[in-house]
């Protein structure tokens, strides 16, 4: 392909003119992109006055990563199709980019994947079979793959266009051919039953799994499709095949709460007591979390309890968990005369819902981590904010032993409850977060934080990977600020400084290299994203003078550089996140105020111009490295035309503005040496020749 905005790639244009070209190649892509019938009458005369081998250079080329034959496929429109590749040689086998909306997530944004898939694909997922016709007529091959793999076929079964699935399979497409992820046509049809039953007439397996060990059938439960359920039963499909989380069709069923489809398997299929007894136990547990009504769930639970007793033999428990506190130690009721005393009490059913699921599919099973959130959301709504904070907690345990705190999930979870417990602390509430809790978070969070750094290391990376670390670590300093907010104890005090310190002797990093001292002098730490739909507007904390003191009376390097080679003091001196006594306090612990970054910005010049008045610049900058910043930045030729000491400095100062970034090791001496330097001035009586402007930039 041509690229639209690269000049050389039009060489053999040049002599027909320019504008000329370029005028025809907008009008090109705006007509494809809005007409719905056939190019204008002037732009087919334009084109084919041109010569074939221009119009074919003009007609491939890209916008936005699609040519105009491929946006005219996509639009559906036949006759643009047929003019370009009759009349213009377009190529039929080129790939463009289509952008796939999802579901809102995070309240506002809205989610989206782009991906390149082929000309006949784009097509077929148009939906125009006229198209698709056409260009498989032309020789496009029909089993082609896009860049997650997926087919023609799979791309019109998505859709559900019987016509265009069959048409793609009588011209040899591969019904069998999975996607990346393993995904089927079958998987891809099943909310069209009779087209689920056209593809498993021409062979389609019915027990064929994607990546995740679903089969059709466990798609079909999910979408609560009862006939379709029936149609896969009916053509072979194994109900007890196990997904991934380990659930069947019955467990599946009563977790999504269909009723009917749970109903439908109880007669079909033979289970045993012990079966059918946790099948309704189970789904009751799901109605009472999906808001049905109470006589309902109470139902299904004394079904479960009748088939334990009936037959020669009482049914019990397989296992009983240890009661706990974040369900407010409730224990499983056993009896009808324990339902009864329970069943008007809708909270107390709520949370023996979360006790069964636990007991049936375990603490970590997916929909239970889900169902705990909700809960949690729920106690949170209605200001039960302890309930939410130790229900949230024990997700956030069980998510990070099961997927680390590098998993989409978990960063959810640990960002709801650090703007939970921030909300509290700043807004109006009367209660204030607990520091057991608000430590406990912090530990789950840094437990293993050097691992997941090395993790991350690894290449290629995986940009969702590297976002969620970098929200961990806002997390974290947030964290920090809850943790000296609400600490009164000396033996709290003393563990904030414990674990502070072992943070940081791991020199932790984000994805661009900054440090958490970065991090607390930053307007821009903050958690954007939202859990859930909470419309909450979030508070910034941060540039923050507890939690910079705090970094930095424990070994936070105050001159580390992040990628761009900025020092936390040039940070803190940007006019958005200028706070006095937090570049104060970066100084006192012997920041430098002439260290440039990559841009040439130094925290001495940013001071100047965003504290005015507000900041005594003579006491920490010296006259020599005022001198030696002059003559760089004007670029003064200096060798052998100042003194001597002058010299030094601004020979230095042109290396430091022209080296790239230290290394780790190169920084950490820096910042010992420079700590040194400021307690021996400390030591120094007051008035010592010595003490005079210990501040200034290293490199002077």
């Amino acid at each position: 392909m041509i690229s639209l905005n690269h000049p050389t790639n039009m060489s053999n244009l040049e002599h027909l003119g320019a504008a000329l070209l370029r005028q025809i190649r907008y009008d090109l892509f705006q007509e494809v992109s809005s007409r719905t019938g056939p190019f204008s009458r002037s732009l087919r005369s334009r084109l084919r006055r041109l010569p074939r081998y221009v119009r074919k250079e003009l007609v491939d080329t890209e916008y936005e990563g699609c040519s105009s034959l491929f946006i005219a496929c996509r639009e559906g429109n036949i006759d643009m199709v047929e003019f370009l590749i009759m009349e213009c040689d377009a190529n039929i086998e080129q790939r463009g980019t289509i952008t796939y909306h999802m579901d809102e997530t995070d309240g506002k944004l809205e989610d989206y994947t782009v991906h390149n898939v082929t000309l006949l694909c784009c097509a077929s997922e148009s939906g125009n079979l006229q198209i698709v016709q056409y260009l498989v007529r032309l020789g496009c091959d029909v089993n082609a793959s896009s860049d997650t793999g997926s087919t023609p076929l799979r791309a019109s079964c998505s859709i559900l266009n019987a016509e265009i699935v069959q048409y793609l399979i009588e011209n040899g497409a591969d019904i069998h051919k999975p996607s990346s992820n393993g995904g089927t046509c079958l998987i891809d049809a099943i909310k069209s039953a009779p087209l689920c039953q056209y593809l498993i007439s021409k062979g389609a397996d019915v027990n064929e799994r994607d990546a995740y060990e679903n089969t059709a059938l466990h798609y079909a439960v999910t979408c609560w499709s009862f006939e379709m359920v029936r149609v896969l039963l009916d053509h072979g499909a194994d109900p007890f095949a196990k997904s991934r989380f380990g659930d069947d069709t019955l467990q599946l069923a009563c977790i999504v709460g269909s009723q009917d489809i749970v109903e439908y398997l109880l007669s079909r299929i033979n289970y045993s007591r012990e079966r059918r007894a946790e099948a309704h136990m189970l789904l009751g547990s799901s109605l009472i979390h999906l808001h049905h009504g109470v006589q309902e769930v109470v139902h299904h639970w004394r079904l479960a309890l009748n088939a334990r007793i009936d037959g020669p033999k009482h049914i019990q428990n397989k296992s009983r968990i240890q009661p706990r506190l974040a369900f407010g130690n409730m224990v499983e009721f056993t009896t009808h005369a324990e339902l009864d005393a329970i069943a008007w009490d809708v909270d107390a059913l709520r949370m023996q819902g979360l006790v069964i699921q636990e007991r049936i599919l375990g603490i970590d099973h997916e929909f239970t981590l889900h169902r705990l959130m909700e809960r949690g959301e729920f106690y949170k709504a209605s200001r039960q904010y302890q309930a939410c904070i130790e229900l949230w907690v024990l997700t956030l345990q069980v998510r990070i032993r099961k997927h680390t705190i590098l998993d989409s999930d978990t960063c959810k979870s640990a960002r709801a409850i650090v703007k939970l417990m921030v909300n509290l602390l700043t807004s109006n509430e009367l209660m204030m977060p607990k520091f057991k809790d608000v430590y406990a978070t912090f530990q789950l969070l840094t437990s293993n934080i050097t691992e997941i750094q090395q993790l991350l290391s690894v290449q290629p990376a995986d940009r969702t990977q590297q976002l969620n670390y970098e929200c961990i670590l806002r997390c974290l300093i947030h964290l920090m600020y809850l943790l000296l907010s609400v600490a009164k104890s000396k033996i709290e005090h003393l563990l904030i400084r414990s674990s502070v310190h072992s943070l940081l002797r791991q020199n932790i990093r984000s994805v661009s290299e900054e440090t958490l001292l970065h991090l607390s002098v930053s307007n821009t730490s903050v958690m954007k994203s939202k859990y859930f739909n909470d419309e909450e507007g979030e508070k910034r904390l941060f540039s923050n003078l507890p939690v910079t003191k705090l970094l930095l009376e424990f070994g936070a390097q105050v001159n580390a550089y992040n990628d761009t080679k900025s020092t936390p003091l040039l940070l803190a001196s940007m006019p958005y996140n200028y706070e006095k006594e937090v570049v104060r306090t970066l100084i006192a612990y012997g920041a430098h105020l002439d260290t440039p970054n990559m841009f040439g910005d130094r925290p001495s010049s940013l001071l100047m111009k965003s504290s005015a008045d507000d900041f005594p610049h003579g006491e920490h900058i010296s006259l020599k490295c005022l001198c030696a910043n002059i003559i760089i930045e004007s670029d003064i030729p200096y060798h052998n035309n100042i003194p001597t000491a002058l010299e030094e400095s601004a020979a230095k100062l042109w290396r430091s503005c022209h080296r790239q970034p230290e290394t780790r090791e190169e920084l950490n001496r820096q910042d010992i040496d420079t700590r040194h330097h400021v307690h021996q001035e400390q030591q120094q009586p007051a008035g010592h020749p010595d003490t005079l402007h210990t501040h200034t930039a290293v490199i002077v």
